[in-house]
């Protein structure tokens, strides 16, 4: 059993939803969620969504944002909430397409 905040779930429901939320961030690194999100995503009960989230921030994997969101802690954010990968990825496919219209 895992207990936390008061709240007592088996081993086995912990794993998968620990699992299936990392590999959800894992997949796609720029993505921010709120608490509800994740669970609506993954499919995983409030309490232990909320453990899970909270072991991964404790574990710098995520990152707790101010608006409530979470977010992969390695994903950097500039300020419109577009990570920086992508951003540069944008812009790398801007350039080749502007010197393939030359």
């Amino acid at each position: 059993m895992v207990r936390g905040n008061s709240v007592s779930i088996g081993t086995t429901t912990y794993r998968q939803a620990f699992d299936r939320i990392r590999a959800e961030y894992q997949e796609m690194p720029g993505m921010r969620l709120t608490l509800r999100q994740v669970e609506r995503l993954c499919g995983v009960d409030t309490a232990v969504c909320r453990l899970v989230l909270d072991d991964l921030v404790r574990a710098k994997f995520l990152r707790a944002h101010s608006d409530g969101t979470y977010l992969r802690a390695t994903a950097d954010v500039v300020g419109d909430g577009i990570s920086r990968w992508r951003a540069a990825d944008t812009q790398a496919r801007t350039s080749r397409s502007r010197r393939r219209a030359s």
